[in-house]
């Protein structure tokens, strides 16, 4: 779609403001619900359970997410997503009244995931319909960033409001700033998409090119180790090794730390997109930022000081963030236009499968190896999605790092 630059940029900056406010619900469950659910009488599985239903959803729900978008556009299934979201975190404050929580939060997380496919699907394909290659970078980091930035400010208010406060007034805050968000969208985002002759709508119907697959593979690794591991085991590595900040408990600690790390995360993806886009090429950058995300990994491992365990965070958050912007930006390069939708939909797919299956195996492996192993382990995920990519880039392209002016379809 081809659009006045200020009106690009409103747009743009409509699905900051949109993703950023909705953000809030995604992260204000993560300092609460891993201390909580001993006091509930939810088992570390169950709550390892809840924690990944959102991604586990998103599997069945991301590729037809992508491929509705190239059927019938962006716009509604935009406001969709965004508005099932905030149902989706009221339903935290239902769990919190109800004699069966852990019902109302597997729902609310199921939700979570049907909404955010829309959300993710549709925020990244009016990105890369309103921009242009050699600015995409920048305007795919400053989208991921919105969204990033939406995450920490949850952590934030769920370790600090309901340590202050209550575990349920974190959660009514957080649903009202998700309502704002549909407000906003509905208000400002018009529909930008070219509409596809897709035949039909299945959670198996994935885009199978090798840029997509290759790139979906890194996407898988990232989140394996930032949103599956260190997400869902901070909070216990805090309780554990006895660190606190600002007098608060695990809960507003661990807020504190993982709000540092993705606020770290946001400015690098800002930082990441606006390079690759100056560089010229994407792959040379993502390479830099996966090395930073395995030093923080290792760093994390053996800290055991407040300074220590902020710098793990920043250098995890570095390389994450770092890596989002060129990585999304890298696929709308080497996607045709009436296929972004389907690809980035598969990229999620393989993302929420990363994330998914990392509180699963990350919580078990922590109380039988410690933190030590998880976190060194982990420290090796990024090293090998940078393998992938340079592999697999090469099979499509024949360069190990091709141009954006090469990479164009």
């Amino acid at each position: 779609m081809n659009l006045p630059s200020a009106g690009s940029n409103r747009i743009v900056l409509a699905v900051v403001a949109s993703t950023f406010f909705v953000g809030f619900g995604g992260g204000v469950i993560f300092p609460i619900l891993p201390n909580l659910g001993e006091v509930l009488g939810i088992s570390a599985f169950m709550v390892g359970l809840i924690l990944s239903a959102n991604r586990f959803t998103r599997l069945v729900a991301n590729a037809p997410a992508g491929i509705l978008v190239d059927r019938i556009g962006t716009r509604k299934p935009f406001i969709a997503g965004l508005a099932i979201e905030g149902v989706a975190t009221f339903m935290y404050v239902v769990a919190m009244l109800s004699s069966i929580p852990e019902f109302w939060f597997m729902v609310a997380r199921i939700l979570w995931g049907v909404g955010s496919a829309l959300v993710f699907a549709t925020a990244y394909t009016i990105t890369a319909d309103v921009s242009e290659a050699d600015s995409r970078g920048t305007s795919m980091g400053i989208v991921r960033a919105g969204i990033t930035f939406g995450f920490p400010a949850g952590l934030v208010l769920g370790g600090i409001v309901s340590d202050v406060w209550s575990n349920t007034a974190a959660f009514a805050l957080a649903a009202a700033f998700a309502g704002l968000a549909s407000v906003i969208a509905s208000l400002i985002v018009p529909e930008t998409h070219v509409e596809g002759e897709q035949d039909s709508v299945k959670p198996w119907d994935l885009e199978t090119s090798v840029p997509a697959l290759t790139i979906g593979l890194v996407n898988f690794g990232l989140y394996f180790a930032y949103i599956g591991v260190l997400f869902s085991t901070l909070v216990l590595l805090l309780g554990e090794r006895s660190i606190s900040i600002f007098g608060l408990d695990a809960q507003g600690s661990s807020g504190m730390l993982m709000a540092v790390t993705v606020l770290s995360g946001a400015v690098f993806t800002l930082g990441g997109g606006a390079l690759s886009d100056s560089v010229g090429a994407r792959v040379p950058v993502m390479i830099a930022f996966l090395t930073t995300s395995c030093l923080g990994f290792v760093v994390l491992a053996f800290g055991s000081r407040f300074e220590v365990l902020v710098l793990a965070c920043v250098l995890i958050g570095a390389g994450q963030g770092g890596v989002g912007g060129p990585l999304t930006a890298l696929l709308a390069d080497l996607t045709a236009e009436e296929r972004v939708g389907r690809a980035m939909g598969t990229n999620n797919v393989l993302g929420d499968v990363g994330g998914g299956l990392g509180p699963l195996v990350s919580l078990p492996l922590v109380d039988a190896l410690g933190f030590e192993f998880i976190y060194a382990a982990s420290a090796i995920v990024p090293m090998l999605a940078g393998v992938v990519l340079v592999v697999g880039i090469y099979a499509h392209t024949g360069r190990v790092s091709p141009t954006i002016s090469e990479s164009i379809n």
